[in-house]
């Protein structure tokens, strides 16, 4: 495989897809310049962004999939008389949930940006295309965990900056970021377990007992398949008969148990925030505000409360002075503990006002896609966000060159 044969022109994202239609673009217009892209390789995959947008994963996976038959490079942003930097990033094949979601992050006309997927299915390269940095935007679990291995001997091909390396990444499963940061000061984070179906299955039978599998507590706890997201087919259990109940409605041999902690505010209403920690900096990238204590952005109502946003519209304005200086030890404890160069964190806080840590990952969606009239706030916010990361990009550059 030679990695520099790769297209002049730029794949069609699921961002730059988002932004054209929010533009006035039509869908059908998008889905015609991508089917007569006269570079095979270049139509499929933008076809397969189109896809995975409009709601059919399984038909943007097998387009992907054929694209990625014909060539594994390809570019999300080329080159022009402005660019500085040249990013390769690598990437795994699969949906928005697989990868650091680039795309969305990166849209600096310094920046060029090729994409360089990569699988234990697919031939190993043998040479990398030209770049300046790498960036791994593989996501951590069970099944990429060979992967990562492999891209650790992959990236000795470069002498160029490495950022998120694949062992830094492989430590961001549920259960190792609690071990990493438990007895931390000033932070919360429950002690998380993997356990198999079998041994959840025995703690409601009562052969085992929750309080000797959970060191730190007791019912209620809550319950996942290792490896979900997003708040996929995660549950409250409170006590044993829901275990037997919770099971009945999943087919994952593993999942990851952790004691449930109660983070109302006063006002009776649960807020998580997103952070992203870039070179060691946290930035604010949203608070959702909810009824409910299992809080998503997208179903928190943000939209329709103008209260809400309000309050987040100052927690994004009062952040350096406010919540990142309130839990200032606590999260520079976790750049520390984590040493990733990008991170986000989902986050709360306690009743006894300490950072209460959900998880750390390399893949939360980090974007400016809101709409405008109703989140205003958010543009100046994100670009400070999205600047960030090209100051990371530029400072190790920078900092190999003077090497």
């Amino acid at each position: 495989m030679n990695p520099d044969d790769g297209p002049r022109q730029p794949i069609l994202s699921i961002a730059t897809l988002m932004r054209r239609l929010a533009s006035g673009d039509e869908l059908a217009g998008l889905v015609n310049i991508a089917a007569n892209d006269p570079d095979g390789a270049n139509s499929l995959m933008s076809l397969s962004a189109i896809f995975h947008f409009t709601g059919n994963p399984e038909m943007g996976l097998e387009l992907q999939a054929k694209a990625l038959n014909l060539r594994q490079h390809f570019h999300l942003s080329r080159q022009n008389n402005q660019t500085e930097i040249c990013l390769l990033a690598i990437m795994r094949p699969g949906g928005m949930m697989d990868n650091t979601p680039l795309d969305f992050l990166l849209d600096h006309p310094c920046v060029a940006v090729d994409l360089l997927f990569v699988s234990t299915d697919l031939p190993v390269p043998t040479a990398l295309p030209d770049h300046d940095l790498i960036f791994i935007g593989i996501s951590q679990s069970e099944h990429n965990q060979p992967l990562l291995k492999l891209v650790e001997n992959l990236i000795k091909l470069s002498s160029r900056p490495i950022l998120n390396t694949p062992e830094r990444i492989t430590r961001l499963s549920r259960d190792s970021v609690s071990a990493m940061l438990q007895h931390t000061p000033d932070i919360e984070i429950p002690v998380t377990k993997r356990i198999s179906r079998s041994d959840l299955q025995q703690i409601a039978s009562g052969e085992k007992s929750i309080t000797l599998t959970l060191e730190d507590g007791d019912f209620p706890i809550i319950a996942r398949p290792t490896d979900s997201h997003a708040g996929k087919a995660l549950n409250r259990i409170d006590n044993q008969s829901d275990i037997t109940t919770y099971l009945k409605t999943q087919t994952a041999s593993e999942f990851h148990i952790a004691r449930f902690v109660d983070y109302h505010s006063l006002d009776g209403l649960y807020r998580k925030c997103r952070l992203v920690l870039i070179d060691c900096r946290p930035y604010a990238v949203h608070l959702a505000i909810s009824d409910h204590w299992m809080v998503h952005y997208t179903n928190a109502g943000m939209s329709e409360n103008a209260a809400r946003r309000q309050e987040e519209e100052q927690f994004m304005a009062n952040f350096d002075q406010n919540f990142a200086q309130r839990h200032h030890q606590a999260l520079h404890a976790i750049a520390k503990r984590l040493e990733l160069d990008y991170v986000v964190i989902d986050c709360g806080e306690t009743t006894d006002g300490r950072l209460l840590v959900f998880e750390a990952d390399n893949i939360g969606f980090v974007h400016a896609m809101d709409p405008v009239d109703l989140f205003p706030y958010k543009q100046p916010q994100m670009q400070k966000v999205f600047e960030a990361f090209y100051q990371m990009l530029k400072h190790a550059v920078r900092q190999h060159e003077r090497a």
